[in-house]
């Protein structure tokens, strides 16, 4: 698909602003045309040299390509149980198919550098590794555009040489701080931290009050001339910052000095509504949308979208939840154009790579979704990547409900149940 050109028709496109029927024409890898009611309103254009195809989407969306800033998908795919680890480049292939099954052209993998009581994917060497097998997977061969997103915990001390080592080589495309210490932040509650760490690691609970006691203790010794050195190289490199789990005033401003332009999960609406104010762009869980609450018990999203205080959906744990959300705020009463937006021209935007992507438009890169709904549900049939399809699907759908129920009792009788 990608050396020629490729004409998708009978489209409902999702526009910055507007939804429309149309057509689209990709030319290579890039957007060529639009065509507003379909190319057959264009009599005098021709574009159907000897290489050219065409995609039929009658009644579906067509949608710019998902951008998540924010995936730590990586994690649960190399250790999706405590002590259970399978090879990184075997979980990052793995990973790629579902990400693009699931609409997402461009990912962010959130990768943490944690420090004292990390373990498995989030120690030092881990995240280079991974780093590593993602540079590699990149030149060798992809299907999601997929991009580091690093993960400071301000805690981790000795860190700080090693995080300007990846900022100076390049291998950094979206740079955050963050403090999980418990007792502030997302961990604010008695307990939260307690709980997580015991269910995602496996630890004990004297193990978890010795990392509970440290992390307090090198909260005291974080220097804050060494934070803003590393503010400096990721702002001369051209990185975007972002902050993590902000839950007051004063770290929102503490932040802010560090250069962040992105606020990820606000744990409350006051502390959202006043990252708005600055001009932050603000993340939320596409989860949190999905299942209506915070895994934290903290801010619910569609508090914070319903409020105006929140630019940007990204997947956090769960990649499938972005196109569920969307289409969930649409059901809302949200206009589709700007759900969708929350997931490409504002994540884009955030990250410094609009003028490529993020949105259907002339010229910008053929990164594409063409969706179906089969009741209410988002179904992706195509996921295009650079102009090339680099997933696509179908299903049976079963319409004679005599058949439906024969074929059941077949199945059923044949299991002896």
């Amino acid at each position: 698909m990608k050396n020629g050109r490729t004409i998708i028709t009978g489209a409902k496109l999702v526009l910055p602003y507007e939804v429309i029927k149309g057509d689209i024409l990709i030319n290579g890898d890039i957007i060529e045309a639009i065509f507003p009611c379909g190319l057959d309103f264009y009599p005098g254009f021709d574009i159907f040299p000897g290489d050219s195809s065409s995609i039929d989407a009658e009644g579906m969306y067509v949608l710019p390509g998902i951008i998540d800033i924010h995936s730590d998908a990586v994690e649960r795919e190399i250790a999706p149980r405590p002590h259970a680890y399978f090879p990184i480049e075997f979980s990052l292939y793995e990973l790629d198919k579902k990400i693009v099954s699931s609409g997402i052209t461009t990912i962010y993998h959130s990768l943490s550098l944690s420090g004292a009581g990390a373990v498995g994917v989030r120690e030092d060497q881990m995240v280079i590794d991974i780093i590593d097998n993602i540079v590699h997977q990149n030149l060798k061969r992809s299907m999601a555009r997929s991009l580091v997103h690093l993960r400071y915990e301000v805690t981790h001390i000795e860190g700080a040489p090693l995080v300007k080592e990846l900022l100076g080589r390049n291998l950094v495309h979206m740079f955050s701080f963050m403090d999980h210490t418990p007792g502030q932040g997302q961990y604010t509650k008695p307990g939260t931290y307690e709980q997580y760490a015991m269910k995602t690691y496996g630890l004990s609970p004297e193990k978890i009050q010795m990392i509970t006691d440290e992390a307090k203790n090198r909260r005291q010794q974080v220097d804050p001339a060494v934070l803003k050195e590393l503010s400096r190289i990721a702002r001369v490199k051209g990185i975007k910052i972002a902050s993590h789990d902000d839950d007051t005033y004063d770290k929102l401003n503490a932040m802010l000095e560090l250069g962040v332009t992105i606020s990820e999960f606000p744990i409350n609406i006051e502390t959202a509504l006043y990252a708005k104010a600055k001009g932050v762009f603000i993340a939320v869980g596409a989860p949190n949308v999905v299942r209506n609450a915070s895994h934290g018990n903290n801010l619910k999203a569609t508090e914070a979208i319903t409020a105006g205080a929140a630019d940007i959906l990204c997947s956090d744990y769960y990649p499938p939840a972005m196109l569920a959300a969307v289409f969930k705020l649409m059901a809302l009463g949200i206009k589709l154009q700007d759900a969708v937006r929350m997931i490409s021209t504002n994540p884009a935007k955030a990250a410094g790579i609009d003028h490529l992507c993020g949105s259907i438009e002339v010229g910008k890169r053929a990164d594409l979704v063409i969706v179906e709904l089969e009741n209410n549900h988002p179904f992706v049939r195509k996921t295009i990547v650079g102009g090339t399809i680099v997933y696509q699907s179908n299903f049976i759908q079963h319409i004679e409900q005599g058949r439906e129920r024969h074929e059941e009792f077949e199945y059923s009788r044949s299991f002896g149940s």
